[in-house]
């Protein structure tokens, strides 16, 4: 069987690509035993492009406090986050980030896309097609000062908030087992983020939104909604998860749900044990599939965000989940559809 080739709601491979001055850094164009995408691994495996996030890290001196766990009152397990960030420092961050893109789109290998045009032609080509996606909305400022900026950067996706608090809503922690009803909906200024958003042709991503936040959304969005990276909180009670309600929201609205592959939050248990058999992520799909339907479900890795399962550790087993949807039954134009096809299209409906 030939190679289906993926285009992918969400990875964090920008953000180590950021710390290369701090000693870990790498190549993107270089194969690498560090974190999980470059472009060798990419070609590998299938992966066409997909969305490349511009995620802002915590402030240093915030950043002793991620990742230390603790129990909360009701016994659940919560993951510290940091605080708010400084628009200002978001801002400046983000800028050398999104930079960092536009180096990469320097060689001929990578295409940065801002159009429906140009997303398919590069699909056609050998290279790598990129979309800039911004992860927390904190650096276009809480009056929407900077997002025409950011848009002429080539942002063409935005998560309004990630899992701290910013001007526009409130993330969710990352908490097992909990519901994701947790803290206040949309600000006001989440609510004209939306909107001016909608009027630009920017996808607005729901993943990391609270309850409340996204549920604010469904009533103000004219577009498709769209949760990048997440799983389904009926097979993982994790906060990050979607809940069966707000996974029909997503369907009825023509809106995809991409799958993310961090096994914290494919678990049943919730634990970050890496020994996950690869049937769990199609579990996870075929609930997605069955609930909603085959047009509304993608793949969001989360790769080099999040931790892998050792049946997919990084871009070049993509086609090992392939192969496995093809074996248990789903059709060569379904696969198609999950692979990329579906975020594809909602991407084409967004952009304006």
């Amino acid at each position: 069987m030939s190679e289906t080739m993926i285009f992918d709601g969400h990875n964090d491979v920008l953000l180590d690509l950021h710390y290369e001055d701090r000693g870990e850094g790498r190549s993107f164009f270089e194969e690498s035993d560090i974190g999980h995408l470059d472009f060798p691994r990419a070609k590998s495996g299938g992966f066409g492009g997909g969305l490349f996030a511009v995620y802002v890290p915590p402030e240093p001196a915030a950043e002793d406090r991620i990742g230390s766990t603790h129990l909360t009152d009701d016994d659940n397990e919560r993951v510290e986050i940091s605080p708010a960030l400084t628009e200002d420092y978001a801002r400046t961050t983000a800028v050398d980030i999104a930079a960092r893109l536009h180096r990469l789109g320097q060689d001929d290998r990578v295409d940065i896309v801002c159009s429906t045009a140009e997303l398919r032609d590069s699909l056609t080509s050998e290279r790598i097609t990129a979309v800039m996606h911004l992860e927390g909305a904190a650096p276009v400022g809480h009056d929407l000062r900077y997002l025409d900026f950011f848009y002429e950067a080539g942002l063409r996706s935005i998560g309004p908030v990630w899992s701290r608090p910013n001007a526009f809503g409130t993330g969710v922690p990352f908490e097992y087992p909990n519901t994701p009803d947790i803290g206040p909906g949309l600000t006001k200024e989440g609510i004209k983020l939306i909107e001016a958003c909608n009027e630009r042709g920017i996808v607005v991503d729901l993943a990391h939104m609270n309850t409340a936040g996204f549920w604010d959304a469904v009533e103000v969005t004219s577009d498709p909604l769209v949760v990048t990276h997440t799983a389904v909180y009926d097979i993982c009670p994790s906060t990050r998860n979607l809940t069966g309600d707000q996974i029909d929201a997503v369907g009825e609205s023509g809106g995809i749900v991409g799958l993310t592959f961090n096994v914290s939050d494919l678990r049943p248990d919730g634990e970050s044990d890496t020994d996950v058999d690869i049937d769990l992520l199609v579990r996870h799909i075929e609930y997605l599939v069955d609930r909603i339907g085959i047009d509304h479900v993608a793949f969001g890795s989360d790769f080099d965000g999040a931790t892998m399962p050792d049946c997919l550790p990084d871009a070049s087993a993509y086609q090992t989940l392939i192969d496995e949807l093809r074996e248990v039954g789903f059709g060569e134009e379904e696969v198609v559809k999950l692979a990329r096809e579906n975020l594809l299209r909602v991407l084409e409906e967004t952009w304006v």
